[in-house]
C-alpha cells in the first residue's frame, strides 16, 4: 500500500455479506499492524436492499469519522447494482473497481459512466454456488480484490476468514469459504 490512508467502499445487497467482507478486510489490515475503520451505511434494513460499507486502512492514526465520499477502491458484490447505483461515484480514474461479474472488464466498463480507471471482474456468483451452494459471493470478491490490489497479504486474509467463520459456521462451511477464496485469488 503506497498511500498512507486508503478508503474502500463496498456495494452489495442485504444478505450478500458486504458488512462481513468489510469487517474481514479491516481485521486483516489490523493483523498487519495497520490502523482501521470499518462501518456500514444502511437504507431500509431488509434482505436484498442495497447496502454500502466502508473501510479505511492507514499507516497512521485515523482522525476522521466522516463518510467515505472519494474512495480509492470500490468492490461491487452485486452486478445488478450497476444499473441502479453509480458505483463509481467519487472514484478517481486512478482508482480500482472490482465487480462481481462473469463478463470481462471491458464489457462491464460499458455499463459504468465516467470511469476510466482499472476494472477487475471476479465471477463470485459462480464460485459461491460452486462452493457454498448459494449466492453469498463476498469472500470470492474479497479474495479477488486482495489479488488485484495487494492491499493486504492473502495468507493473512485466509487466517482471518478461518478465525471469523469457524465458530460461526463450523468446519465444512469454513473450508468451503477458504477454497472459494483460494480459487478467486488464483483466477483473478
Amino acid at each position: 500500500m503506497s498511500k498512507s490512508l486508503v478508503e474502500i467502499r463496498f456495494h452489495g445487497r442485504g444478505g450478500q455479506g458486504a458488512k462481513t467482507a468489510a469487517q474481514i478486510l479491516a481485521e486483516t489490515a489490523l493483523l498487519q499492524g495497520k490502523n482501521i475503520q470499518a462501518f456500514p451505511e444502511y437504507g431500509p434494513e431488509r434482505m436484498g436492499a442495497p447496502v454500502r460499507t466502508y473501510v479505511r486502512i492507514s499507516d497512521k492514526h485515523i482522525t476522521t469519522y466522516a463518510p467515505v465520499t472519494n474512495p480509492d477502491m470500490v468492490i461491487v458484490i452485486d452486478e445488478t447494482l450497476l444499473s441502479t447505483v453509480n458505483v463509481a461515484e467519487g472514484l478517481d480514474n486512478d482508482g480500482i473497481l472490482v465487480i462481481n461479474s462473469s463478463k470481462n472488464p471491458e464489457n462491464v466498463r460499458k455499463e459504468i459512466d465516467h470511469f476510466e480507471g482499472k476494472i477487475v471482474t471476479v465471477d463470485g456468483t459462480r464460485l459461491s454456488f460452486k462452493y457454498l451452494k448459494k449466492n453469498i459471493p463476498n469472500i470470492a470478491l474479497l479474495a479477488g480484490f486482495v489479488k488485484a490490489t495487494g492491499i493486504v497479504k492473502f495468507s493473512e486474509l485466509q487466517k482471518i476468514i478461518k478465525d471469523h467463520f469457524f465458530a460461526k459456521l463450523g468446519k465444512d462451511k469454513t473450508e468451503a469459504n477458504m477454497k472459494m477464496s483460494e480459487e478467486a485469488y488464483k483466477i483473478t
